[in-house]
């Protein structure tokens, strides 16, 4: 259940029987030769698969976050810690004012982790309030099935190359990219870090058969289905 597929009446007959939501986080950032909203698309698609049988309510994913060190790359958005810990707890804000009381982040990009103490805070300052804060790529299932199909695999790196998250017409190279020094990224400016990574793939090959990155999705799609039919008690 798309909330941009609902009105909200459907909303409001469903909180009669159940409060549960699932909000998806993303970011709007350089992905190499995908898509530079990969991480919304997937946190997004994901979500909505697992939730989709279960009749659960899937918000929009937040398309900005956090990601200062890829300013260096055109068409890549970043947002403020104060900006984004205040945007998302004015959603939660909401979410709670209109009857949902459990909620389920799923996250699509690692840099947004940094906000997760606003759901602490949350759930202490309302009653009631349950969530649970879910990055799906590195959940323990799907990553290790990253892991026994090529564990060279990182941020724009076949990993994230879905149907979903390619371009038409664009072409990937057909190589496999060796890792970046992820020491050295750690103190670079943003210009830094385009200068050290170049293309933006931090390692790994760009593309694998279908085959390989179905049975990942498979997994993700499962285990993100399993935080939202867990024990919230």
């Amino acid at each position: 259940m798309k909330i941009s597929e609902s009105n909200w009446f459907e909303i409001e007959e469903y909180l009669r029987t159940d409060d549960r939501c699932v909000l998806p986080l993303g970011s709007t950032e350089q992905h190499a030769y995908l898509s530079l909203s990969v991480d919304s698309i997937l946190s997004e698609k994901v979500a909505a698969d697992a939730a989709e049988p279960l009749g659960v309510p899937v918000f929009p994913a937040v398309a900005y976050g956090l990601t200062p060190y890829f300013m260096g790359f055109p068409g890549s958005v970043s947002l403020k810690l104060s900006t984004y810990a205040a945007l998302l707890r004015d959603i939660l804000d909401s979410l709670y004012a209109t009857g949902f009381r459990r909620v389920l982040i799923v996250n699509g990009h690692g840099g947004n982790s940094p906000v997760q103490p606003v759901t602490m805070e949350w759930m202490e300052a309302n009653e009631g309030a349950r969530c649970r804060f879910h990055d799906w790529w590195r959940a323990p299932e799907t990553w290790n099935c990253v892991q026994e199909i090529d564990p060279v695999a990182s941020h724009a790196s076949w990993m994230e190359s879905f149907p979903w998250t390619r371009l038409p017409g664009r072409e990937l190279p057909d190589e496999q990219k060796p890792f970046v020094d992820f020491d050295r990224l750690r103190d670079r400016n943003a210009a830094g870090v385009r200068a050290l990574i170049g293309d933006g793939n931090y390692g790994g090959v760009y593309q694998k058969p279908d085959a390989d990155t179905d049975r990942l999705w498979e997994i993700a799609v499962r285990e993100t289905r399993a935080q939202l039919e867990g024990d919230w008690a």
